[in-house]
């Protein structure tokens, strides 16, 4: 049952309809239960609007009830101001993903929308809340969607845990972003959300390495000599955040991640008239490739840095930081012990 809760126009009168509604659709689950059982997707929404137009007859709601249909949300308005969104499941639960977070589609001047969801496993049954208190998560197929669970209990909805009423993320600039603000809130060390990061969506289509050409995996592999400067220490989890950054960003798998920095063995390096010897692989290719390594310094923001790295950088800080941690991580490498890498990124950058 819908209780009306504040004092918006004809909301006692919208709640009696709306009750009204769901006590003569769940007289027709049993009487015509077959029928219904027929109603799955798009094809409930003109049912229920038939209903709700033959019940709204003599009151303030007659003749404004319109169903929307297409891919507008909600389904169903009232008076151009109450919304109707419903939802089927054939299962026998009461949960399924929801609308999507931006709510681009959603019909101008609705300002309070309910879920009418339909449960057409046997029994078949109707449910009515209002919207944001059965929205229980943020969950992903193509795009970032609220989690619909009808018998989710009071305080434990999305906008509990984020401590940010519905309107008040759905009217924000940038909800979704705040919503990752949230998510990544939660992330354990090394965790990152796969669907998105930093307002930038994950790829759709999924490469396999071997099939990105040679100066793409260059540049990939630099990104990640800059991003996770761990892979230069001899931590047993040093390649464990990798793979996540692989896939959310780059759309990029690879079998196995150690082999693209730990094949190839040792050599030399010549700095002006210095000679460093048996130089670990890993550090031969990021003094190769140091120019592009400098390259993803400038370009990405002190901001981001500092979350990759997890210390506090700053735009002009962030080199020498860098240089700072790549160092450090080198001290704790059996087979660079003999090498400055502090000096030797220092001399390289000098030089250019």
């Amino acid at each position: 049952m819908i209780i009306s809760a504040n004092s918006e126009p004809n909301r006692m009168e919208f709640d009696i309809l709306l009750n009204s509604t769901l006590d003569e659709l769940n007289i027709q689950a049993v009487k015509s239960s077959k029928l219904i059982s027929t109603l799955k997707g798009n094809k409930l929404e003109p049912y229920i609007g038939d209903v709700m137009s033959e019940l709204a007859v003599g009151t303030v709601f007659e003749n404004s009830i319109e169903v929307i249909g297409g891919q507008k949300f909600p389904d169903i308005v009232a008076k151009k101001f109450y919304g109707i969104e419903v939802k089927t499941t054939t299962q026998n639960h009461w949960k399924t993903t929801g609308n999507s977070v931006l709510e681009s589609t959603r019909v101008n001047d609705v300002e309070r929308i309910f879920m009418l969801f339909a449960k057409l496993a046997n029994p078949i049954e109707f449910k009515c809340r209002p919207y944001e208190e059965c929205l229980s998560e943020v969950v992903v197929t193509h795009s970032p969607r609220y989690l619909i669970d009808m018998n989710l209990p009071i305080g434990k909805t999305i906008f509990d845990k984020m401590e940010t009423p519905y309107d008040t993320l759905r009217k924000k600039e940038n909800p979704l972003g705040y919503v990752v603000d949230y998510y990544k809130s939660k992330l354990k060390p090394g965790e990152q959300l796969w669907w998105i990061d930093n307002n930038n969506m994950s790829n759709l289509s999924i490469k396999m390495w071997k099939n990105i050409d040679k100066e793409k995996q260059k540049e990939i592999i630099t990104k990640i000599m800059v991003y996770f400067t761990e892979i230069f220490g001899s931590s047993p989890k040093k390649f464990e955040r990798i793979p996540a950054w692989l896939v959310t960003r780059e759309g990029i798998v690879t079998p196995n991640i150690r082999d693209l920095f730990s094949s190839g063995g040792k050599g030399n390096l010549l700095v002006g008239k210095k000679s460093y010897k048996n130089i670990p692989r890993i550090f031969l290719n990021l003094f190769d490739n140091l120019d592009i390594a400098l390259e993803t310094l400038v370009q990405t923001s002190a901001i981001e840095l500092s979350e990759y790295w997890g210390i506090k950088t700053t735009e002009t800080k962030k080199i020498s930081d860098w240089i700072e941690l790549v160092s450090e991580h080198s001290k704790k490498i059996t087979d660079a012990k003999h090498l400055n890498i502090k000096q030797i990124l220092t001399e390289i950058i000098a030089s250019k």
